[in-house]
């Protein structure tokens, strides 16, 4: 297998390599939006390498479910990191029309690498929940209540992310400190080996954080969709188009709306039966609620009306049918004060 991976070697180094860079100088980017042309330049290109790349591993089929980690060359464990390479520039793709299918693609190539990592018994971990696998219907736990919280798998998330922490923080000082002898080649095979195995379980924390942020992630994309989708709710018959109506002074007799008429020209009058009547003809009240027009609504007083609402009422009548007198007398006196200014007649105090 090494002898197949040298012929190609050269080629396929280069494209793994040249993924990784990109996806270095990514990750150290100033650049104010990952949006930017030079920064999604920058992820077309990388993916492009690293496609390629993993399409010669499978063509040379560098790793396979029947081996150990022992008989994988040395040189060829770095070939293991292109699923999760693969998986950390997907997720740099920023197209919005497309970023369900960018996740569930950047959480296929996670997955990838980390079922080639268990199967060579790299790390120890548990794969996560949606894989639909048989070995995570043998992992999982019995079926419980969805409404209660399982208290004891959330205390264990927390605990693994802690431990995870903790390793991924002593893996980057232990790279850090081989980085310089593996690149410059003066490393010993047992060196790079062990410098390989080291990246490779730096990206298995990396790929179960990511695997994480992105169901996270899914769960809210595939909520606000299925609200967009869900059809409107039943909506009942329109309202019909009220006829709108003129303003005026409702009054209570035509002596009133004489009086009224004349002081307001432009504003239209009417009396309380007027307005039955025309209620009645544009259908908004019936015959039978207000009685014939001319008629009074109430022509009887209610049960139980005591004898001083009684007199109170009779008195109000009394009042209306005195207001033609009081508003002759009214007219009477204007018109004598018209012909008679302030002080006519008063002869008192004149030398």
């Amino acid at each position: 297998m090494m002898a197949e991976a040298g012929a190609d070697g050269p080629r396929l180094a280069e494209l793994l390599a040249l993924g990784r860079r990109l996806w270095e100088e990514l990750e150290a980017s100033t650049e104010p939006s990952s949006g930017a042309p030079a920064v999604q330049d920058k992820v077309r290109q990388g993916l492009d390498a690293l496609q390629r790349a993993a399409a010669m591993v499978t063509q040379l089929e560098l790793f396979s479910e029947n081996e150990e980690l022992e008989e994988i060359a040395s040189a060829d464990l770095k070939f293991m990191l292109l699923p999760a390479l693969l998986g950390a520039l997907t997720l740099k793709q920023v197209d919005l029309s497309r970023r369900r299918e960018h996740l569930e693609s950047a959480r296929e190539h996670f997955l990838h690498f980390l079922k080639l990592c268990r199967n060579y018994g790299l790390g120890s971990f548990q794969l996560p929940s949606g894989t639909s696998s048989e070995e995570e219907a043998r992992s999982s736990p019995a079926p419980r209540d969805p409404s209660q919280p399982n208290l004891v798998a959330m205390a264990m998330s927390r605990s693994a992310k802690i431990e995870r922490y903790k390793q991924k923080k002593e893996l980057e000082n232990k790279l850090a400190a081989m980085s310089s002898s593996v690149e410059s080649g003066t490393a010993d095979e047992d060196q790079i080996r062990e410098f390989y195995i080291l990246q490779i379980q730096k990206w298995i924390g990396s790929s179960l954080e990511e695997i994480e942020s992105i169901d996270q992630e899914l769960v809210i994309l595939k909520s606000r969709d299925a609200a967009r989708q869900a059809p409107a709710g039943p909506r009942g018959p329109p309202r019909p188009a009220r006829t709108p109506v003129k303003p005026f002074i409702l009054t209570r007799d035509a002596a009133q709306a004489r009086v009224f008429g004349a002081g307001y020209p432009g504003l239209p009058t009417m009396t309380v039966d007027d307005w039955y009547e025309q209620r009645r003809k544009q259908g908004i009240v019936s015959q039978q609620a207000f009685g014939e027009p001319g008629s009074p609504p109430c022509p009887s007083p209610p049960a139980g009306t005591s004898d001083e609402e009684m007199q109170k009422q009779q008195k109000e009548t009394e009042e209306e049918e005195d207001d033609e007198e009081a508003l002759r007398k009214a007219r009477d006196w204007d018109d004598w004060k018209d012909t008679h200014p302030r002080g006519y007649g008063n002869r008192h105090n004149m030398g």
